[in-house]
């Protein structure tokens, strides 16, 4: 099997559940994350960008484990990579990091050794990593997609983004690993509570798919992960209960957090008055946060067949100029 120069992938953030939709709902967002593989005769990193600190460059690196996974599977020996990444996409705040680095690594790699892994494998792959099908089949496939993983094999749906969707993030300027999220969750939920979001999840993927925006609100609530999570994230509350007073078609956590993702209507006129009520809020906890204006990202992991002749930074600086 030929291994090719370089392998070069742009990957979108994601965000998960969108509320009910735990662990099986998930959306690309307009954030990405750009990896470069080259067969080398020594391994190593080169990492740009401020979400890049503290990042391992050795070989507990995960995109170097990752991508030594696709060449176990494929029956293919590349023991030293040279390996390149940049991104903007702010780690362990619920925006799918992670994720983005696990498809990032699966593509580029299959890529390298000529692509003998269908996207179908590279899904059960990354489904298996991350231990859920939802931040990594959106990273993958693109657009809103709701997904099964029985623990061997992942399935999905994709739903294509309404044209009028778009996305604010705030993004308190704290950390908040999955692991300490998880462990806010109880064991067992009531049967009313499993109920009330499956009754949710299934409504708003129905209002997505028809476009029924005027659904999205209520269709967002969430009985079984976001009141466990809400100490974690001062200010959390409030925003789910007010922020479709302030121009948001509904509001969730994203991912595990401490994100807090708004959707909004790109024709509504009140997008200021929701990022000072998003910030206020924030600072009314003492938190300091950011906000972000995104879009659904229709577009999953994109493979560069043209251009690397360039840098690996020129071609980042000539993405990100578009």
């Amino acid at each position: 099997m030929t291994v090719l120069k370089t392998a070069r992938v742009r990957v979108p953030a994601s965000t998960a559940n969108l509320g009910p939709g735990f662990d099986t709902l998930g959306m690309a967002l307009s954030l990405y994350a750009w990896i470069e593989l080259k067969e080398a005769e020594q391994t190593a990193f080169h990492l740009y960008g401020d979400e890049m600190n503290g990042v391992p460059q050795d070989k507990t690196n995960l995109i170097y484990k990752v991508a030594q996974m696709v060449f176990r599977e494929a029956g293919v020996a590349v023991p030293e990579l040279d390996i390149s990444m940049y991104s903007d996409i702010p780690l362990t705040r619920g925006l799918g990091s992670s994720a983005s680095a696990i498809i990032g690594a699966l593509v580029a790699a299959n890529t390298l050794i000529g692509s003998p892994l269908s996207d179908s494998k590279l899904f059960d792959m990354a489904s298996a990593i991350e231990k859920h099908p939802d931040n990594v089949g959106a990273s993958l496939f693109g657009g809103i997609i709701t997904a099964v993983w029985d623990g061997k094999h992942a399935k999905h749906l994709r739903i294509e983004p309404d044209i009028n969707l778009e996305v604010t993030v705030v993004i308190p300027e704290f950390q908040l690993s999955t692991s300490k999220a998880r462990e806010a969750l109880p064991e067992h939920v009531s049967l009313k509570d499993a109920v009330y979001n499956v009754s949710h999840a299934s409504m708003l993927v129905a209002a997505l798919a028809s476009g029924r925006t005027e659904l999205i609100a209520e269709a967002m609530s969430d009985r079984l992960h976001q009141p466990y999570r809400a100490a974690l994230v001062p200010g959390m509350t409030e925003i789910l209960q007010d922020a479709h007073h302030h121009g948001a078609l509904g509001v969730a956590l994203s991912g595990a957090g401490p994100t807090l993702l708004a959707l909004t209507d790109r024709r509504e006129n009140r997008k200021a008055e929701l990022e000072q009520y998003l910030t206020d809020t924030m600072s009314k906890q003492g938190i300091n946060a950011s906000v972000l204006k995104l879009r659904p990202e229709s577009e999953g992991v994109k493979v560069y067949t043209e251009g690397n002749t360039l840098s690996f930074m020129d071609m980042i600086k000539g993405e990100l100029m578009k």
